[in-house]
């Protein structure tokens, strides 16, 4: 059961060979054993998962008809609020915070029967590429316990990577879902910005920030976004597209792609055996009839740089709601700018600052138009740069990561960090949908390969997936000793 698919345990659960109990019992037990090795979880909601699973087999002993994912153990990452759940954010500062709400994407789960059995680590507010930045322990990689997990989404990719849960969500502003799912060996999608709702998703940076799902395989990933996804009144940003029916769309034979492979993401700064890896990929699809041209995309130079006043920016706006006064941490001093200055030194950990502090000059008087207006500006240039590939192409292929996941503590220079997220960045700041599957190994670490769409196409990136899980045996593998 530890690592079956969703049509594998929903066939057993409604021929009665399981019960969901079964299910979560296990999961739960998956994840005590585990906790010592793999640090994936900070909160088990043990008692709530068991009683979600209990109404759910009764409802299947009345031979109910139930949605796809009902009965199924979900682990959620710990930025996404679940009511009556304490939600950390990987942060000290909201480590007293119990959520009075559920998050969007948590009631469509709960509406579609899924049971949610642990809030999941990251990097705090989800600041981050390695959960290293937590505040609370950082979670390595099943693969290789001396590596990372990734990040901010960490968590979420070894729980399902280390056979915890079968899906989990995370979200995504610069590449959150889809890097730790490359260093994991896992499939992970960012949706299109605006699909599923952000409303109960801690903010990090609002014109970015995206939640998706993880899984092993693509068609895990299309049960779940059609689970979550949907226009909510709650969320301005979400989008009123319809929800498609993205499971059924896997059995037809998708078309013949005509891809993009963009040199800026092929290039020097790619690892060989990386490299190697996703041009195999190339020609697996290019046996399928699909065509795959290495194209120019000069913006992509640009996408870090713009990111990191953009986001930080936000970040800087949207965290000033955390200032000891109203929820989560408060120091005690003797005046409240004291206070307020004392529980955010004392709250926040050095990557956090680091980003208010940067957002905060890039939108200081005498900056704004050095820094945070010519960012905007080369954000729609990296735009209309997508735009122009997606009039002659259906696809862009890259590697998710320039590298596998690196040891902990390796990438003590942020800037080195920052780095990480060369492939991933831009599709957040386009605003497209964007997959990450296995594509191999180097030195016994998974590779990623990174598909992206243009808006509201998740179609193609799934269809695409999915065609390459089926020709492949990547997403299957186990890492040693789970």
């Amino acid at each position: 059961m530890q690592f079956s698919s969703v049509d594998e345990l929903q066939k057993k659960l409604r021929n009665r060979e399981l019960k969901s109990t079964d299910l979560v019992r296990e999961s739960l037990a998956t994840i005590t054993k585990q906790e010592a090795h793999f640090k994936t979880s900070i909160t088990v909601l043990k008692d709530q998962a068991l009683e979600q699973a209990q109404v759910i087999d009764t409802a299947l002993d009345k031979g109910d008809d139930l949605p796809a994912l009902a009965g199924i153990p979900i682990g959620i990452k710990d930025n996404i609020c679940i009511k009556n759940t304490q939600t950390t954010c990987g942060s000290r500062f909201l480590e007293p915070y119990t959520s009075p709400y559920n998050a969007t994407v948590i009631t469509k789960l709960q509406k579609n029967k899924g049971v949610c059995v642990s809030k999941l680590n990251l990097d705090e507010f989800a600041m981050g590429s390695s959960t290293e930045n937590s505040a609370f322990f950082t979670t390595p990689n099943p693969w290789n316990t001396e590596c990372v997990s990734g990040g901010s989404s960490g968590g979420s990719a070894a729980a399902v990577a280390a056979g915890q849960v079968p899906i989990s969500l995370g979200s995504d502003t610069g590449g959150s879902i889809r890097q730790p799912a490359a260093f994991c060996g896992v499939s992970g999608l960012k949706p299109t910005y605006g699909r599923v709702s952000r409303y109960g998703l801690v903010a990090f940076a609002s014109s970015l920030d995206q939640i998706g799902p993880f899984a092993r395989s693509v068609k895990d990933l299309a049960y779940v976004l059609e689970a979550i996804c949907g226009h909510d009144v709650n969320d301005a940003t979400s989008s009123q597209a319809p929800i498609q029916e993205w499971v059924n769309s896997l059995a037809t034979p998708p078309k013949k792609f005509k891809i993009a492979l963009p040199k800026q993401l092929i290039g020097e700064t790619i690892d060989e055996d990386v490299k190697h890896c996703v041009l195999q990929a190339v020609d697996t699809f290019k046996n399928q009839g699909a065509v795959i041209e290495e194209v120019d995309m000069p913006s992509l130079e640009a996408s870090i740089a713009t990111y990191y006043i953009i986001a930080p920016a936000e970040a800087s706006a949207n965290l000033a709601r955390f200032d000891g006064v109203r929820y989560g941490r408060r120091e005690h001093a003797d005046t409240l700018k004291d206070m307020m200055i004392k529980s955010r030194s004392e709250g926040f950990g050095p990557e956090v600052q680091r980003r208010i502090l940067l957002g905060t000059f890039v939108l200081s008087a005498g900056y704004y138009d050095a820094y945070y207006l010519k960012a905007q500006k080369a954000r729609t240039y990296i735009k209309n740069d997508f735009s122009r590939i997606f009039a002659d192409y259906d696809l862009i292929m890259s590697p998710t990561t320039p590298s596998v996941a690196f040891k902990k503590g390796e990438k003590s220079n942020p800037l080195d960090m920052y780095r990480c997220d060369l492939a991933t960045i831009p599709a957040n700041m386009a605003g497209l949908p964007a997959l990450s599957i296995p594509c191999g190994f180097s030195k016994g670490l998974p590779v990623g390969l990174q598909l992206i769409a243009k808006a509201f196409d998740e179609t193609s990136v799934l269809q695409a997936g999915h065609l390459y899980q089926q020709l492949t045996h990547f997403h299957k593998e186990i890492p040693n000793g789970v």
